[in-house]
């Protein structure tokens, strides 16, 4: 009789552990409004006239807040 072994896998690196409690896991903080984010936007371009390219992901990720923010909105008014 042929004994046959299983492949060993390396552990996924892709993988996380989640060691949060139930609790702490589900508590998210609200959404800004999108006057709130729209005023940091603003922000960013009045200190210096020019968006640093270093600064271009923080403006990116803060319009997608703002779409999204504007979207919530819309919805709600509706």
């Amino acid at each position: 009789m042929t004994q046959t072994s299983r492949p060993v896998t390396a552990p996924r690196s892709d993988a996380v552990l989640d060691t949060a409690s139930p609790a702490a896991r589900s508590v998210a903080p609200p959404p800004r409004s999108a006057a709130v984010v729209n005023a940091e936007i603003r922000a960013l371009w009045c200190a210096g006239g020019r968006l640093a390219e270093e600064r271009r992901g923080e403006y990116e990720a803060l319009l997608a807040e703002w779409s999204a923010a504007l979207r919530a909105e819309v919805v709600t008014a509706a």
